[in-house]
């Protein structure tokens, strides 16, 4: 009788430990579906959640550019930092539209700090998703106004399905890829440079 009892113990300990490992698993497995859910391919490279703003970035065959102007800036360890940020990369083609001669003149180390002016102006302190950028928009009647860290403002619209950014000048950029999940903000990819008004 008590060996039958033993049994039965050990078989709902068994099965209490099964059932366990079994949630577990489970668990385990949604987070990596979700992961992998947000996770996007940008450049060819797979940006993680779980990965900061740079340490993503560099990946990216389409922001070589952005990546060796924000170490030239020395922006490094900002965008590392905790944040969170919403940063608006321009991709290595919507740097190529700029005048001939622009990005290297920026590189130089005696424009250090124009560079982080314009640099600085892609980026927006707290985080901000695409559904807030709408939200904003739509509270706004169509427009909506964001500070950005450099000081000067940057205007948002929507165009169809696109949300549209325009610079002091008036240029207009479009997010291409929106809401790329960094573990210290988001990335939203645009397809052409903003510039503070100079």
């Amino acid at each position: 009788m008590k060996t039958l009892k033993n049994f039965k113990s050990i078989s709902l300990a068994l099965l209490l430990m099964a059932s366990t490992l079994s949630f577990a698993q489970e668990m385990t497995m949604k987070k990596d579906k979700k992961m992998k859910m947000d996770t996007k391919m940008v450049g060819g490279a797979e940006m993680y959640p779980s990965k900061d703003i740079v340490s993503n970035a560099v990946n990216s065959k389409d922001h070589t550019t952005l990546v060796a102007a924000v170490k030239a800036a020395d922006l490094v360890t900002i965008l590392q930092s905790e944040g969170p940020f919403t940063v608006f990369a321009p991709t290595n083609a919507a740097f190529d539209k700029l005048p001939k001669g622009t990005v290297e003149s920026l590189l130089m180390t005696e424009n250090k700090e124009k560079l982080q002016s314009v640099l600085t102006y892609h980026v927006l302190a707290g985080k901000f998703s695409s559904q807030d950028l709408l939200k904003a928009i739509k509270k706004g009647k169509g427009k909506t106004e964001l500070k950005t860290v450099q000081g000067n403002v940057l205007k948002f619209m929507l165009s169809g399905d696109s949300i549209k950014i325009i610079d002091a000048n008036g240029n207009m950029s479009t997010i291409t890829i929106a809401d790329v999940n960094q573990s210290n903000g988001v990335i939203h990819v645009i397809d052409t440079v903003v510039l503070p008004g100079m």
